[in-house]
């Protein structure tokens, strides 16, 4: 889910959960590893969404302590790296013919959208690493490489927005989603069946990882995040390992007290 120009952070509700306030309520301190863990622990995963994808599993990593900067050599070299995975790619297969691509268009046309519409947000950053990948700051920059290298959508959010733990359902049409049109904040619903993430609040990404809102959006003051990475067959649970642990050795470097904890959901009957 490719992160849009950075926004202010906005102030959001604390949440009901004392997990979770711990949290949020947090001013100078860095979340422990329990604390971040208990937020995860909370996350699910709806039974429809295993119905209509019994291989989709999602690795969640929440991570406190960043201190946030602008893009630098670390994150530069991880771009560079992407863009030529993406060059070498694309040499030998048209984009909706990679493997991963071509699974998330099928499960994309499973709930009723159009990939050739509306991209899953790893085709998205495939097809534009061919005229360059955006230089937003070294987090951003980051988890987009992650993403094209490892060749898997991951979203990336501001913990501190969440109201509640993450959760992956099918849209009864009627949930608020925040973005922005002609420059304007504008409520919208999802289409009734459509895969979306979300929170106590409403929405927070369409379209299984397609578009981002704007309550939880990563920013240029982030702190605190969360990062999703989402896996369909072929991607081996090894690959997706892979893919979360060197975002997760990426991660530590942004700051000196950085705490992790991650989670996979996963078909506990497939």
């Amino acid at each position: 889910m490719p992160t849009p120009a950075p926004v202010r952070r906005a102030s959001g509700s604390l949440s009901s959960s004392p997990k979770e306030r711990s949290i949020r309520e947090r001013e100078v301190a860095v979340a422990t590893n329990d604390e971040l863990q208990a937020f995860l622990d909370e996350a699910f995963v709806a039974p429809k969404v295993f119905q209509l994808r019994p291989d989709y599993r999602a690795l969640l990593i929440a991570v406190d302590g960043i201190e946030p900067g602008e893009s630098d050599e670390r994150s530069e070299a991880l771009l560079v790296r992407a863009e030529n995975v993406a060059a070498s790619a694309l040499a030998a297969h048209p984009v909706e013919e990679l493997p991963h691509i071509a699974a998330w268009r099928e499960a994309y046309r499973g709930f009723g959208a159009k990939p050739q519409r509306t991209r899953n947000s790893l085709e998205a950053l495939t097809r534009r690493a061919e005229s360059g990948l955006p230089r937003v700051n070294r987090l951003t920059d980051i988890y987009n490489a992650i993403s094209v290298i490892h060749q898997l959508p991951l979203g990336g959010e501001d913990l501190l927005q969440y109201s509640g733990s993450p959760r992956l359902t099918r849209a009864e049409g009627t949930e608020n989603f925040d973005t922005a049109a002609a420059g304007e904040i504008v409520i919208e619903h999802p289409d009734a069946g459509e895969v979306i993430w979300g929170d106590e609040v409403g929405v927070t990404c369409r379209r299984w990882n397609w578009r981002q809102g704007r309550r939880t959006a990563l920013n240029d003051e982030t702190t605190s995040a969360l990062f999703i990475l989402d896996a369909l067959e072929p991607l081996t649970d090894e690959q997706l390992t892979a893919a979360a642990d060197e975002l997760v050795g990426a991660l530590l470097h942004l700051g000196t007290t950085v705490t992790i904890a991650r989670r996979v959901l996963a078909n506990t009957e497939n």
